[in-house]
């Protein structure tokens, strides 16, 4: 008895590794959000690292987390850095490309789980309206694939993105 417990236990594992290997092998999160102002009132928000405390959801996961700041004052070339908890991580984002309406960001997670993304930052002017579109792409390792089993990362993620892209809202729309 105990024998075939073992042998399917070791089936179920066997069967979860080998889906795990067939799933994605990218990550993309996307959100949008309608913004009553233009472009150049919003995007300051997004290109200086310093004001991102006040918008983004990931700043909220760790009050307590130590934050370096580097490179241009805004735009390309601004660098931040952060550690945190294990909920906030570690890592560093770079603002690779900073146009009038898109910014473009490099950002390296170095834990709970190293990982490379490319994160952007689209603002299209529609009348008195700007719609701003936040997307994250990477590749997606195994461990990413494993985890991506047991856990939706686009829900987990986008929620994040959600909640960043309501607080962006409010803020520009003072």
């Amino acid at each position: 008895m105990i024998k075939k417990i073992a042998i399917a236990v070791v089936v179920l594992i066997a069967a979860v590794l080998i889906y795990a290997a067939t799933r994605p092998g990218t990550l993309h999160v996307e959100r949008t959000a309608s913004i009553k102002a233009p472009p150049e009132k919003i995007l300051p928000h997004i290109n200086d690292f310093h004001q991102w405390t006040g918008w983004s959801a990931f700043e909220k996961m760790d009050p307590a987390m130590k934050r370096t700041f580097s490179g241009a004052p805004e735009g390309k070339g601004a660098v931040y850095e952060w550690q945190g908890n294990s909920q906030a991580g570690s890592g560093r984002m770079e603002i690779t490309d900073a146009q009038p309406t898109r910014t473009t960001i490099k950002l390296d997670f170095t834990a709970p789980l190293e990982g490379h993304n490319i994160a952007e930052f689209v603002l299209v002017p529609q009348g008195d309206t700007t719609n701003v579109t936040w997307t994250m792409d990477g590749p997606t390792p195994y461990i990413g694939k494993l985890i991506g089993i047991f856990m939706n990362m686009d829900t987990m993620i986008g929620g994040a993105f959600d909640e960043g892209l309501a607080n962006l809202k409010a803020i520009a729309e003072k």
